[in-house]
């Protein structure tokens, strides 16, 4: 993207919480980028929701709140259509002065993981099914938005309806233009279960490339539903009692040839398959607390409501966490079903997919595939009941200090250890502020 004619830039990297953090900037700056010359707190990346800093954090006052220097990512700069002046979002990763990557940066945290795989001559393709909710939030709690045709409050569920899709015609016209023009490969938008929910498939792209797509579609869909007058979450469970908002994951292994590990040429996929499968499944419990990472996710991840809760897999079926779509076997695939709309891109990623390797490298054996409604099987592993226990598992098992760096756990649980007794402080009743376009 050419930036010569625009007056200011803005660069950013992505936190724990998956948030931007970065600086406006003259354009005229943009050139110097690449020589490693914008700074900022290394700190800055770990920051709780709030964006305070953490408590006794050793990337604080340890190290004198040291900065680090970032630098563009490969995906280089793309608009931002939704502001009102012209204006261009430089992606950037975080650096340590000697050049190291910084592991509190999830960007870095999932590069860490896909060199694994590099190692092995192998490269990951990923998609992402991306569910979000258009809110009226101008009152004391969430409510479902007008429905601009009539002027009148979405009431009524509208899975797969046109006509809940038309009715919001010229905010999905935007945002398709806004996709396009940031390189984002949106495909088909469905109207989904909840009351003003939408789904919208990103298409494969490589595992890096689909987590930043992800990442800058969050921004993207929010920003472009304030400039039509509603807000748009991609929190877990926006609304009581209404459905809650995921992010399935579709993921297959190329080798050096460019040839599916998957495929055995059967339905039934090859023994790799398995043996990721296998990883995937034994991590679940564990990496709870990447798949559901803040309080509000715990109202999504309850029997029957079309959020796994136990750590199963099978071939074709929506119930279980894990799922092996049909078709051709060339395009043999795991779809990990767990993950809530309000995850980081990059750390869930990184997760599901050291877990696969680890079940790979480890040559794991899954258990036997479920049929019928995963939910009436009472002996399944379960995933982590509620936000303490999650923290609790993620920061003790060995499985994950095996799947992620020690610096990312350690950040990742003293952040999330302070969200929690921050929350604890606040009523209830006013939570979901905090999250709606937070998250």
């Amino acid at each position: 993207m050419d930036m010569s004619s625009l007056a200011t830039i803005r660069i950013a990297a992505c936190d724990l919480n998956g948030q931007m953090r970065g600086k406006r900037m003259p354009s005229e700056l943009a050139e110097k980028l690449d020589e490693g010359s914008a700074r900022m707190p290394i700190s800055t990346l770990n920051v709780d929701l709030f964006g305070c800093d953490i408590e006794n954090s050793p990337l604080v006052f340890e190290t004198g709140d040291a900065d680090g220097v970032m630098f563009p990512t490969e995906r280089g700069a793309v608009p931002m259509p939704w502001l009102a002046s012209e204006s261009a979002l430089v992606p950037m990763t975080m650096h340590f002065d000697d050049g190291r990557p910084f592991l509190g940066d999830p960007r870095q945290v999932l590069a860490e993981v896909l060199g694994r795989y590099e190692a092995r001559g192998w490269s990951v393709v990923a998609a992402t099914e991306m569910e979000f909710t258009l809110l009226d939030a101008s009152g004391d709690a969430p409510q479902p938005p007008l429905n601009p045709m009539t002027g009148r409050p979405v009431k009524n569920e509208a899975v797969l309806a046109l006509g809940q899709l038309d009715a919001f015609d010229a905010f999905f016209t935007d945002l398709y233009e806004g996709a396009e023009a940031m390189g984002i490969p949106a495909q088909s938008a469905i109207s989904e279960a909840g009351l003003g929910q939408f789904e919208i498939n990103l298409n494969h792209q490589d595992a890096m490339r689909c987590a930043d797509d992800a990442w800058l579609f969050k921004a993207l869909v929010r920003g472009t539903a304030r400039k039509h007058g509603f807000a748009a979450t991609f929190m877990a469970k926006p609304i009581p009692d209404d459905a809650g908002n995921g992010m399935h994951v579709h993921f297959s292994v190329l080798d050096a040839e460019g040839n599916n590990i998957f495929d055995d040429g059967t339905d039934r996929g090859s023994e790799l398959l398995r043996h990721a499968v296998a990883g995937c499944v034994n991590a679940m419990p564990a990496s709870t607390l990447i798949f559901a990472p803040h309080g509000n996710s715990y109202e999504r991840l309850v029997p029957g409501a079309h959020a796994p809760t136990g750590a199963a897999w099978a071939y074709e079926n929506r119930t279980a966490a894990i799922r092996i779509p049909g078709g051709s076997p060339k395009a043999r695939r795991i779809e990990h079903r767990v993950a809530g709309g309000d995850v980081n891109p990059y750390l869930m990623l990184a997760t599901v997919l050291a877990a696969a390797l680890i079940g790979i490298e480890d040559q794991a054996t899954p258990p036997e595939p479920i049929t019928g409604n995963a939910y009436d099987l009472p002996d399944l592993p379960q995933l982590a009941p509620d936000w303490q226990t999650a923290i609790d598992r993620f920061e003790q098992d060995p499985l994950i200090a095996r799947m992620l760096p020690a610096m990312t756990i350690r950040n990742m649980v003293m952040t999330k250890r302070q969200e929690l007794r921050r929350f604890a402080e606040k009523p209830s009743e006013t939570h979901w502020l905090s999250y709606l376009e937070a998250v």
